[in-house]
């Protein structure tokens, strides 16, 4: 197994490790995310299947738009779940079965997802760099740790379930990392799944039953289930002006996740993928791959904080463990069965390693700010670092969970996330002591924004 150095850290080839070994890290990747990907459709009641099927698709898009330079994971977001609970209770009001109520909030998550194209063409159009500029490490730092903060309560959601099965999970993660050597070093999350589940499955704490109903093989898209149903005049007008506007504005939202996310992936991996592929290329596969996920019936996809987590800690970052998770996530989708018999791990296993994954995201934020040498003796930084992480914890974790406001006959939520990035750029833009040109950069900066 080769290896190199970037700074203090050891930066795995993946491709020396042999197609038995990169498997398992495609596999790793894939537990990674499954436990939220597949949360959301339980959630919300769309197909289980027809989200890993277009959470696989949209990912290989993904990496095809941006020349397989972005080792990213796109899985099911959960900013749209509010969006899909209102068009579910509007549907209602008007007669609709809950399962036609998603159908129309999927028109409005494929409006979303193309919402995305705008920002790329804005980024297209006048450079990265010139919309970077209002996205500088004190603004993205506090972003992206405010991003796996406010996961934190979901993970210890999950470990309330059974603390001891968590535990294992943890254990193992933090041992295999620290003290394993080889492929043990590169796996931590993998195993530490399958210790976890092990303990529990002998425990008496995993419920198979649903493995013993679901069939071998099934397709995985219902074709009522798709905004395609509503094609040929049996469209209720009205309901889809509805769904629209109510998920719209949360794009917003996902779009600034997009941005900290991207930013954090970059900051992982030691490179600038602002500039190279470029937003506008992040912004096309993320926007895309939403639109088309909703066309089909299956959740919007964003850009996975959990895989990148798993990046952080497993030094592996060629695109390609990424890719072979997202074909196993296909593959998956055409066999319920085994669907099945992933979707029983107990949800302690989920909370145990998603509490190291959840603080990794976290302290990337942190390190993005340390390496770009912000500095915090200068009152604006601290003033703006201070906004963004008490606006979105304060107002995600208040009884309302957002800030919903009327212009007109129309109703806008905002997440926390997005009050807060709203505020942190429009500060950052107009408070004096801006010290980041981002077109002045060193252009040997490793991450963004350095300076």
């Amino acid at each position: 197994m080769s290896k190199k150095e970037m700074g203090n850290e050891a930066i795995y080839d993946a491709r020396s490790l042999g197609t038995p070994r990169m498997l398992v890290l495609g596999f790793q990747h894939l537990f990674a995310m499954f436990g939220a990907t597949v949360l959301v459709p339980i959630i919300t009641g769309l197909s289980v299947a027809t989200t890993l099927l277009f959470a696989g698709i949209a990912t290989l898009f993904m990496h095809f738009v941006t020349g397989r330079k972005v080792p990213v994971f796109l899985g099911s977001s959960f900013a749209f779940l509010g969006g899909y609970a209102a068009v579910k209770e509007a549907a209602a009001a008007a007669g609709y079965t809950p399962e036609q109520g998603l159908v129309y909030a999927c028109v409005g998550v494929a409006c979303a997802g193309l919402l995305y194209l705008v920002l790329s063409f804005v980024c297209k159009a006048y450079g990265s760099k010139k919309v970077m500029k209002f996205f500088p490490p004190i603004v993205t730092g506090p972003i992206i740790m405010c991003v796996g903060l406010h996961l934190a309560p979901s993970a210890i959601d999950n470990c309330n379930a059974n603390w001891g099965i968590a535990l294992v999970a943890i254990a193992v993660v933090i041992i295999c990392n620290i003290w394993g050597k080889g492929m043990v070093k590169i796996i931590p999350i993998l195993l530490g799944v399958l210790a976890s589940y092990l303990v529990a499955a002998i425990t008496g704490n995993v419920d198979f039953s649903g493995v013993a109903a679901a069939p071998w093989f099934g397709f995985p898209v219902v074709g009522e289930r798709t905004v395609f149903s509503l094609f040929g005049g049996g469209a209720d007008g009205g309901l889809v002006l509805t769904a629209i506007i109510s998920i719209l504005p949360i794009a917003l939202s996902t779009m600034m996740e997009h941005i900290g996310d991207i930013n954090a992936i970059g900051g992982t991996i030691g490179k600038d993928l602002v500039e190279d592929p470029g937003l506008h290329r992040t912004l096309i596969g993320d926007g895309v791959g939403t639109t088309i996920a909703a066309l089909f019936g299956a959740p919007a996809n964003t850009t996975y904080g959990e895989n990148t987590g798993v990046l952080a800690l497993t030094k592996v970052y060629d695109p390609l463990v990424i890719e072979i998770a997202a074909g196993i996530s296909i593959l998956l989708s055409l066999c319920p069965k085994f669907a099945a018999v992933i979707t029983s791990m107990p949800a302690a296993t989920i909370g145990g390693v998603s509490i190291i994954l959840y603080g990794m995201i976290a302290a990337i934020g942190v390190r993005n700010m340390v390496e770009n040498h912000v500095d915090f003796q200068a009152t604006r930084n601290v003033i703006i670092a201070a906004l963004i992480l008490c606006l979105t914890i304060g107002i995600e974790y208040s009884a309302a969970g957002a800030i919903s406001f009327s212009v007109g006959s129309l109703h806008i939520s905002l997440s926390g996330l997005a009050i807060a990035s709203i505020v942190g750029i429009v500060l950052n833009a107009i408070l004096p002591g801006k010290d980041l040109s981002f077109a002045d950069k060193p252009k040997d900066a490793a991450t963004l924004g350095r300076y």
